[in-house]
């Protein structure tokens, strides 16, 4: 049986998208936890990339979507836990990796749940981006005296910054937005370079580097040119950590130049869901220690009924803008 606190809404709002662009909210009656469920009364929910090809409505895209659908960046406090569930309890204020977070309630699986502590009550914690920047940055092996290019500033391009930063690394931000350029300066970037010309950029980081190019290049934009580019600024023997959301056509790599500076890629996408709740696990370490600071990088702030605004913004990246988030309470 469920355990549900009493007065409780029996309603929720969900987004629908019901075509390209366009977009209805549903009031629609509580979902129940099954055995080894809890819900979640979310706080709010990250806008992620990866919902605007979904968005300009993709030929294989399926309108409309399921109520709340695409939203997985959520948080909130658990209002319902189902039967089979013993160590997460009504009250508990948490990152859920569920699917349906751009609602007021979702359902999570008991295992997809990841308590947040009290240092952090009253902060949003989009979990999965969070957890992702430190997978990336455990994969990265990233160490003092490591000089370090990021190539795209954007929310997980800063948060990789703060933690080569943390660790002792010299970073160079690379970023065709100079908002996100003093962001790097102010976070403490050793370089800034302005993402425009491709020959003019390797000229600098192989000037900087006195011709040896870097030991890791992140490469967190998502387009085929600026993958290009960090290849021509991974060093030999180096890292080349492909995060960038790449979508659309196929894109192709070069070959060519990567054998021959025989550079280790990592295309840093989990798909193991217990590494992806570990990963949160390590974010809310990171953050309770100051090794991350994700306050300053969410930069918009919008009700559910504007989630249509909050992902055209998304895709315009207009000046100033890092990371949306839809807040419901």
């Amino acid at each position: 049986m469920n355990i549900v606190t009493s007065a409780l809404p029996s309603r929720m709002k969900a987004a629908v998208l019901t075509g390209a662009g366009q977009m209805r909210v549903d009031t629609l009656p509580l979902p129940e936890p099954a055995a080894g469920q809890v819900r979640v009364a979310l706080e709010g929910c990250g806008v992620c990339a990866s919902s605007l090809t979904p968005w300009a409505g993709a030929e294989w895209m399926k309108f409309p979507t399921e109520p709340g659908g695409l939203g997985h960046e959520g948080w909130g406090v658990i209002d319902a836990v189902g039967a089979e569930v013993e160590d997460l309890f009504v009250g508990d204020r948490v990152a859920a990796l569920s699917d349906h977070a751009y609602a007021t309630h979702d359902i999570a699986d008991k295992n997809a749940v990841i308590r947040l502590p009290d240092q952090l009550a009253g902060q949003p914690f989009p979990g999965e981006p969070l957890g992702r920047s430190m997978n990336i940055f455990k994969r990265s092996l990233i160490r003092t005296g490591h000089t370090v290019a990021v190539v795209g500033i954007g929310f997980l391009g800063a948060l990789l910054m703060q933690l080569a930063v943390s660790a002792g690394a010299r970073v160079i931000a690379i970023s065709p937005h100079q908002f996100s350029l003093a962001l790097a300066r102010r976070a403490g970037a050793s370089e800034t370079i302005p993402m425009h010309d491709h020959s003019r950029i390797i000229d600098e980081v192989k000037a900087l580097t006195d011709g040896r190019f870097c030991d890791c290049v992140i490469e967190a934009d998502g387009r085929q040119w600026p993958l290009d580019l960090a290849g021509e600024l991974t060093k030999e023997r180096g890292q080349l950590i492909v995060t960038g959301y790449h979508q659309g056509d196929a894109q192709q790599d070069n070959m060519r130049l990567w054998n021959q500076r025989g550079f280790d890629v990592i295309n840093a996408h989990e798909r193991d869901p217990a590494v992806c709740v570990q990963d949160v696990r390590d974010a809310v370490e990171a953050v309770q220690e100051g090794q991350l600071d994700p306050s300053s990088l969410y930069t918009h702030h919008f009700p559910l009924e504007r989630l249509d605004e909050a992902l055209d913004m998304t895709r315009d990246r207009p000046h100033g803008f890092l990371k949306a988030l839809m807040m419901y309470l």
